[in-house]
């Protein structure tokens, strides 16, 4: 125990006038309210405010409908969206199902080089 002691006695003697500088700083800096309108008070980052952002590209078989974006299997099957279920009626059979558009996607016209292009003429990084 009293091994312990002398342990928690060194290191409160030397760190903690590190401890209190920490605390004191920690104070002074930017104190901002759980809310939108404190929080966009801060200031954001030159390297944010000045960079591009890059680009983020999710393909799957909701390309192959080429209908709403990457929730069309949920808002088919579980939201029952009247433009997705009309396509859906107006275009396949009854029974297809969202994983039978698998043996459409093909990536025929996909061309990666073509599309390193663009997104190297937009400026993303």
């Amino acid at each position: 125990m009293s091994h312990l002691n002398s342990i928690l006695r060194m290191c409160i003697g030397y760190k903690l006038p590190i401890y209190l500088l920490f605390v004191t700083l920690i104070g002074l800096s930017a104190q901002y309210a759980p809310n939108w309108a404190s929080l966009d008070t801060r200031p954001l980052p030159n390297w944010y405010d000045e960079g591009k952002i890059g680009i983020f590209v999710v393909w799957g078989l909701y390309a192959v409908p080429a209908l709403q974006n990457e929730w069309f299997w949920e808002m088919w099957h579980d939201q029952h969206n009247e433009e997705i279920v009309k396509y859906m009626q107006d275009n396949y059979k009854p029974d297809f199902t969202y994983q039978d558009f698998a043996a459409e996607f093909t990536a025929d016209l996909f061309d990666p080089e073509d599309w390193a292009d663009i997104f190297n003429a937009s400026g993303a990084k």
